[in-house]
């Protein structure tokens, strides 16, 4: 065949070029990746050869490599199988068996030991049987196992091309295989065909319809697009020529039915006289059945086994290359995740001495964070995303900043018992239960002078009597204030535990926070209720006291505004416009005289009721002044001093030194869950970083064969140049820089920064308040948690006095 550019679907360029030393050291950088268990963490590039059983997924394989596989038992449908195919001079074989992650270690040991006997590619099947017995598979199993079985294969005739065969899909039970195991098939292949980085090859067999057929649909269903599936029809020879059967899947392979971009490919399998041909006469019958019939109106590098080995090896070249950026990416968000929580959970600490320096280390780290977030300097890496729910929690001082912001709002607009307004038509949608006309409040004023008279001249009032309706006005300050405290204690007690939980693992948090924080914070939490009574005292009885001058202008404008609205009241009943009317159009004469007239408004010829007026300008104006003096009392003097003054100093390294050795060890010392953490995070960390090693390297060459080797990557003879070697030692000695990242990967047993937005401030649930008592706990169970913690400490109620 003759050499071809590539295309969309995939063909290839030249076979020279899909054999060259570039395309295999790509894949055997994938290979090693995959081999180490680097896949556990980072999805990698790969082909996945999916279909129904008895589709003629073992065939497809034969014809790409070569090699005979056993089938007498569906081995194939037990487990996943690599087939790594290399070009080299001399044919060779290497199986291996990359046990599941699940398997103990015992179990682990004895399957990595494996090594195949020593036989030629002949005896490959014999080779397999050897694999699957130390598996623990045999003809009579029952279940499919997770392991995952290596096949190396290399020789001249191989391409420079890795597939992965999973197990075939079946719709029902039988006598070999049961319905949970049919769902256990399809669940790992999803597994597999769900991997963004995964090009499916999805086997079609031409002996049944392609619509009933499970890996269509699950092809579909993951890659709706289409974008990264390539379609393989089977058994082409078993279509009755010229039947809508044979036309239909003649359309199906132009890609008119059923559409990827990745395109179709046609091969004729071995069938069952014709099983025990060689290699060079199983082609040979492919391509004489495939020049003949419908099948040459298809091109021809869509069809037989020749085009699509390269075709193959192109589309995973592309794939790897198109990836490669985003994979070292991820591979270095996953150093960074293991770094990150290797740094949580501190050195090994077994003695006395060990612990404490670790507890003041982190309290160190603690006092530096929650200074930062007292003062609102949040450049360290550890408030993250502003935009995010648990970046605005950590912020603590831009919370407090809008919570306080909000009260003031909230008091000015609610704070009093009832709205005095001069017409109804005032009154904001929702307000009409709790206003009151001004007349109809100086009613309420004159009955509430009468009883309360003393030896006052008529037309005057007792000064008491502002008091009274002061302390009247001011009865829903309690429950506000009361309701907003709650949200400042549920915004700092949020904020110091996203802080302790992003610096220690969760054992140790537990302690700190169930030993040395939830107590410090419950005497500032008394504290801060002790305060807010004595702030709120004067304005609930007693005398109403102001020397600020702002209290007569307030009355004046107070007078002044009411004037204001009468006479805006009597111009328009004048006109005879509607009392919203801002304006209106007047064609005809006024007259000046009666307009002034209506506007008079003439003395009050009723003492007491001048006097009702006189002290509701009054408690209004004292209302104003009041106010603005009790919401900078409860910010400054309650929130800011009992709360969070010093609040760094709640976990301080001084603190630390001073505790005792029983409690000290019951605090810092490792939980079995932290070592073993601990351990698999270093397992993890050192996957990564050798991975990232091979990618760097792999990355480097390329770039360098790109700028014809200006950079000197590597010397003649392949070796690593210096830099290169350098940023390795970097890597493995997890000095590399990399991008920080927030959202951090749930693994069972491993601590983790919660991915729960946090309650919202002001929800009854958030805090546990009894209602008439405004209790809050300081225990780790009244509060919605970044992750549950083990052991809560029993919640302690401190109350605010009334």
């Amino acid at each position: 065949m003759g050499d071809k550019m590539q295309t969309d679907d995939g063909s290839a360029k030249t076979g020279s070029a899909l054999q060259s030393g570039d395309h295999g050291q790509l894949l055997d950088v994938i290979d090693r990746l995959r081999a180490s268990g680097i896949d556990r963490h980072v999805p990698l590039p790969q082909l996945v050869v999916c279909g129904d059983q008895s589709s003629g997924k073992s065939s497809v394989l034969e014809a790409v490599s070569g090699v005979h596989f056993p089938t007498k038992d569906t081995l194939c449908t037990r487990f996943a199988t690599e087939l790594i195919l290399r070009h080299s001079v001399s044919p060779n074989i290497d199986i291996q068996i990359r046990p599941s992650h699940d398997r103990p270690d015992d179990e682990k040991t004895k399957l990595l030991a494996f090594k195949a006997p020593k036989g030629d590619i002949d005896q490959f099947p014999s080779l397999v049987e050897a694999a699957k017995e130390v598996i623990g598979i045999d003809a009579h199993a029952k279940r499919f196992s997770e392991d995952v079985l290596r096949v190396e294969l290399s020789g001249p005739h191989q391409p420079n091309l890795t597939l992965v065969d999973l197990p075939g899909l079946f719709h029902s039970g039988s006598k070999q295989q049961s319905s949970d195991e049919a769902k256990l098939v399809k669940s790992l292949v999803q597994r597999y065909m769900k991997n963004e980085r995964s090009i499916i090859l999805a086997v079609v067999s031409a002996k049944n319809d392609y619509a009933n057929q499970i890996v269509t649909d699950l092809a579909r269903k993951v890659d709706p697009k289409g974008s990264r599936t390539m379609g393989i029809i089977t058994k082409p020879d078993t279509l009755i020529p010229g039947s809508d059967s044979e036309m239909s899947f003649l359309n199906l392979a132009k890609n008119e039915d059923v559409a990827f971009r990745l395109g179709w490919h046609v091969l004729r399998n071995r069938d069952f006289n014709t099983r025990d041909y060689a290699t060079e006469q199983r082609d040979q019958e492919e391509k004489d059945f495939l020049s003949q019939g419908v099948w040459t109106l298809l091109p021809a590098n869509m069809l037989g086994i020749d085009p699509l080995k390269p075709r193959l090896s192109n589309v995973l070249r592309e794939q790897i290359t198109s990836v490669l950026p985003n994979l070292i990416e991820d591979v270095e968000r996953g150093i960074n995740d293991c770094n990150v929580r290797l740094d949580r959970l501190g050195d090994i600490r077994e003695t006395l001495q060990e612990q404490r320096q670790y507890l003041v280390r982190i309290s160190q780290r603690f006092s530096a964070l929650v200074k930062s977030a007292v003062d609102g300097i949040y450049g360290d890496e550890y408030f993250g995303d502003p935009t995010t729910p648990i970046g605005e929690s950590k912020r603590l001082r831009a919370v407090i900043q809008d919570l306080l912001l909000r009260f003031a709002k909230d008091l000015h607009l609610n704070g009093q018992q009832q709205k005095i307004i001069n017409e109804v038509d005032e009154a904001a949608n929702g307000d009409i239960g709790r206003t009151i006309q001004h007349s109809d409040y100086l009613d309420h004023v004159h009955d509430l002078m009468r009883k309360t008279r003393g030896r006052e001249l008529p037309g005057t009032f007792n000064p008491l009597i502002i008091g009274d309706l002061f302390f009247e006005q001011s009865r829903p300050w309690k429950a506000l204030t009361n309701r907003y405290c709650r949200d400042v204690l549920n915004a700092i007690k949020t904020s110091l535990e996203y802080t302790i939980d992003t610096i220690t693992d969760s054992k140790t948090a537990e302690g700190l926070l169930k030993e040395l924080l939830y107590p410090a914070m419950m005497t500032r939490t008394s504290h801060l209720h002790t305060k807010v009574s004595e702030v709120l005292e004067p304005y609930h009885s007693g005398h109403a006291i102001t020397y600020n001058h702002y209290f007569t202008e307030t009355i004046q404008k107070a007078r002044k505004e009411h004037h204001e609205k009468e006479h805006a009241k009597r111009v328009r009943a004048f006109f005879g416009a509607q009392p919203n009317d801002s304006s209106i159009y007047i064609d005809d004469q006024v007259d000046f005289s009666k307009l002034v007239e209506s506007l008079d408004i003439s003395s009050e010829a009723d003492m007491d009721r001048f006097a009702c007026s006189e002290a509701t300008y009054c408690m209004i104006a004292y209302y104003k002044v009041a106010m603005k003096v009790f919401v900078d009392n409860f910010s400054v003097l309650a929130v800011e001093k009992c709360m969070l003054s010093d609040l760094a100093h709640v976990l301080s390294p001084d603190l630390v030194m001073r505790l005792g050795d029983d409690l000290l060890n019951a605090i810092a010392a490792e939980s079995e869950s932290s070592m073993l953490e601990r351990q698999r995070t270093t397992e993890k960390l050192k996957t990564l970083q050798g991975g990232l090693v091979n990618l760097n390297r792999f990355n480097r060459l390329r770039s360098a064969g790109d700028t014809d080797k200006q950079c000197g990557a590597t010397s003649k003879d392949g070796t690593s140049s210096d830099e290169d070697e350098m940023i390795n030692k970097n890597v493995l000695r997890g000095e590399h820089e990399v991008a920080p990242i927030w959202s951090e990967p749930k693994e069972e047993n491993v601590i983790e920064v919660a991915q729960e937005p946090p309650p919202s401030l002001g929800e009854e649930s958030v805090v546990s308040m009894n209602e008439g008592s405004n209790f809050l706990s300081w225990g780790s169970g009244n509060v919605s948690k970044p992750k549950k913690r083990k052991g809560k400490p029993k919640s302690t109620l401190v109350g605010f006095a009334d």
